[in-house]
């Protein structure tokens, strides 16, 4: 089984009311058929998650560490191939840098099959003239309007570009903090276990082999 998540490669920020809309979209290019599995979306600094068509918030105390909203989207069985999209709507703050990350688990449990992410949108050329604003996926954002300093946050491998290999361990999992891309060795989505239980039924392709027997 190979489960893939795609984000838009360029989402447009509203400059008055910094609404955007966003797809989420989860697809199985394995030969088999994945089972269930649940896709999240969560938020990070300036960019808030507000709800996402036909899933469940994530209550607060159960967001991973440093997050601060997400969805969580039961999928069902994925056959060979397919995919499915899930509408996002949410707000970015353009006074500041945001990220959004999508992990992917086997059924309601806590296994993470993949996670893309967390991962910048932003721009390096601010239109606080213009109605919106046209973010790239993968880029820090250049904070503009009050309180913008130019963007210190998220630059430690946020370019949008999944890996296989999970990482090194050092990303923080025993705080609860989910990891940057790709598998973790542990292959569990720290905060957000049980919270899949409430789960109601581009820019390229990250992937990752499911591995045997973990």
């Amino acid at each position: 089984m190979k489960i893939t998540t795609e984000l838009p490669e360029r989402i447009s920020v509203g400059n008055e009311d910094g609404r955007t809309d966003i797809t989420a979209k989860v697809l199985n290019k394995g030969t088999g058929a994945s089972g269930p599995v649940t896709l999240s979306v969560i938020g990070f600094e300036g960019l808030t998650v507000e709800n996402v068509e036909g899933c469940a918030k994530i209550p607060g105390g159960r967001l991973p560490e440093g997050s601060n909203s997400g969805f969580a989207c039961a999928v069902g069985d994925l056959a060979a191939g397919a995919d499915r999209s899930f509408a996002v709507r949410a707000h970015f703050d353009l006074g500041r840098t945001g990220r959004i990350c999508l992990p992917v688990t086997e059924g309601t449990s806590e296994k993470l099959l993949w996670q893309q992410g967390p991962v910048n949108f932003g721009t390096n050329n601010p239109t606080p003239n213009a109605p919106d604003t046209p973010l790239l996926l993968g880029t820090e954002n250049v904070p503009f309007g009050p309180g913008g300093d130019g963007g210190t946050d998220g630059k430690d491998g946020e370019d949008g570009k999944g890996r296989e290999d999970g990482g090194n361990g050092k990303d923080g999992h025993d705080r609860g903090e989910l990891p940057r891309t790709g598998v973790s060795e542990r292959a569990t989505a720290l905060g957000l276990f049980g919270v899949l239980l409430l789960a109601v039924g581009g820019a390229g392709a990250w992937w990752s082999t499911r591995r045997r027997g973990t």
